[in-house]
């Protein structure tokens, strides 16, 4: 999840500071921006699903809290 946070993060800076791209570039990096962090959030909702109970004390949530954040829809923070 961090690798392809930093790929977007690097991708945005990129727009930031660059003037001439075309409006149609900016709109592609943009979504593909969202599309990584939508299936980020996918994958990890499913992995957090398929965890243990101890498993799940161990990162600090509760069997109910990680179930309802693997409930969530993958566009909802």
């Amino acid at each position: 999840m961090t690798r392809a946070a930093d790929l977007t993060s690097n991708a945005l800076a990129v727009l930031n500071t660059s003037h001439s791209l075309p409006l149609a570039a900016v709109i592609s990096v943009k979504f593909a921006a969202y599309v990584t962090t939508w299936a980020t959030r996918r994958r990890t909702r499913l992995a957090l699903e398929s965890l243990e109970a101890w498993q799940l004390s161990d990162v600090g949530l509760t069997p109910a809290a990680a179930q309802r954040e693997a409930r969530k829809v993958f566009w909802k923070a």
